[in-house]
């Protein structure tokens, strides 16, 4: 079964973890690492013959223009991680659409394709922001893949489906959503491959996890990691016990689980995974608002925004 490999592409100093510590004033001051390890993981991807889903930062495609042509010459799909990194509950719906615009206009001019596939900062669609899929549809986006549900101090909608499915917005639209992947034991569902999932259990686990999904229950799974999780060298930020725990455990295994992956199982792009999804060709995204002409021109403004 292919099952989806996807990357989110921002820097050690972006993430939630260091928020607190770490003003987006000062982000230009620190060392930039995200380059050098993205080169490291399309390598370890082209010895392994897979494709993958970046998705990308606005900020650091604005910085490094070329690393998402890169990535799509490689013949990767270039997605959406919004512009700042901010989680949707402190902006605004026309905020947030800023952010979304902005980035997309950066992305789709530099790939010179459209951007359809969404990733929301530390899976911030929630309960109190599922207006987020209006403005995503509104956009023209048709996938996404931010729904974790699972119970977590940041994020997480513990009763979402936990397989791929249709998404209908508040005020009607429609998105194809892509959880990332859980195991349901103990009346909970527990994230299993993705992150900080992924460093933390050992591979044993993960690998069976995987294989349970895909054989007992007949579904693809999703598996997503940082370019800062194959790094052990970064520079270390002063943020407290948990927050030291979640970022920096395990980053030296990091890069050979990856591998491990990549040998035991079969993995494809969101898109590629969701066009051969029944639940996805029972209700086509031509039949969805997505695909609206008024949508199409929205998108269309999204391509030029910010470029």
């Amino acid at each position: 079964m292919l099952n989806v490999l996807s990357v989110d592409v921002e820097d050690y100093f972006h993430v939630e973890a260091f928020a607190g510590k770490i003003r987006r004033a000062d982000w230009d001051s620190y060392e930039r690492r995200v380059e050098r390890n993205t080169a490291r993981i399309l390598e370890i991807f082209e010895r392994h013959n897979t494709k993958a889903t970046f998705f990308i930062l606005g900020w650091v495609a604005e910085r490094f223009p070329h690393l998402s042509k890169q990535i799509a010459m490689a013949g990767h799909e270039i997605g959406c991680h919004g512009y700042a990194h901010q989680r949707l509950q402190r902006l605004t719906r026309e905020q947030f659409r800023e952010d979304l615009r902005r980035a997309t206009g950066l992305l789709a001019d530099q790939v010179q394709q459209p951007i359809r596939s969404y990733r929301a900062p530390s899976f911030s669609i929630v309960r109190n922001t599922m207006w987020a899929f209006d403005v995503l549809a509104e956009e023209g986006y048709e996938l996404d893949s931010s729904l974790f549900p699972v119970r977590h101090d940041l994020y997480g909608v513990p009763d979402a489906e936990r397989f791929p499915s249709w998404q209908t917005s508040p005020a009607g639209h429609r998105i194809f959503e892509f959880p990332p992947s859980t195991i349901r034991t103990a009346k909970n569902n527990w994230g299993v491959a993705g992150g900080g999932y992924l460093r933390l259990i050992p591979y044993g686990a993960t690998h069976w996890a995987i294989r349970h999904i895909n054989r007992a229950e007949q579904q693809p799974a999703m598996v997503y990691f940082h370019p800062w999780e194959i790094d052990p060298d970064q520079p270390v930020v002063e943020a407290g016990l948990r927050s030291t725990l979640r970022h920096y455990t395990n980053l030296k295994t990091m890069a050979a689980k990856i591998e491990r992956l990549l040998q035991d199982f079969q993995f494809t792009t969101l898109s590629n995974a969701c066009s051969h999804h029944p639940a996805y060709r029972s209700q086509p995204v031509t039949a969805s608002i997505a695909m609206r002409p008024e949508v199409g021109k929205a998108k269309a403004r999204s391509a030029t925004a910010g470029a």
